[in-house]
């Protein structure tokens, strides 16, 4: 049985680890430290007693931005993506949220899916805002209305 619950400091080795093998550009370490804190609100997932992915969420005032969500590639595909995003997404309507926003690559047909299922909606596309082995690419941004 999975659980989510919030995201500790205690959690950061494994969510490091998780993040490595998720991202062709990982965030760094001090990235990762400074995206903690009140204006949070950072979950993870556990899968079968181990932590499977996590989601690191800004809060101002009534909006979210999803900054980060990684699953480890050994649990991707069974479900826990999802999970977790909707664990979020009721944790933010609970606390009167009432849109969340996320960017992501324009290649990632599988996230853009997943979101478009949950009912977010493609507002913008940033150009070039991602590094990839051989130049950049395009961000789609995206938003829900909670």
């Amino acid at each position: 049985m999975n659980s989510i619950s919030i995201l500790t400091p205690d959690d950061h080795p494994r969510a490091m680890q998780i993040e490595r093998a998720s991202h062709a550009f990982p965030w760094s370490d001090a990235t990762f430290a400074g995206n903690q804190g009140e204006r949070y609100l950072n979950l993870k997932i556990e899968a079968g007693g181990q932590m499977a992915g996590f989601a690191i969420t800004q809060i101002v005032l009534d909006e979210a931005t999803l900054f980060n969500i990684a699953i480890d590639p050994v649990f991707q595909r069974r479900g826990l993506g999802r999970e977790l995003l909707e664990a979020l997404i009721a944790q933010l309507e609970a606390r009167g949220i009432l849109t969340l926003w996320l960017e992501v690559r324009a290649s990632n047909a599988g996230a853009i899916a997943l979101y478009e299922q949950l009912g977010f909606n493609e507002v913008s596309l940033r150009r070039n805002y991602y590094p990839t082995a051989t130049g950049r690419e395009d961000a789609v941004i995206m938003a829900l209305p909670v």
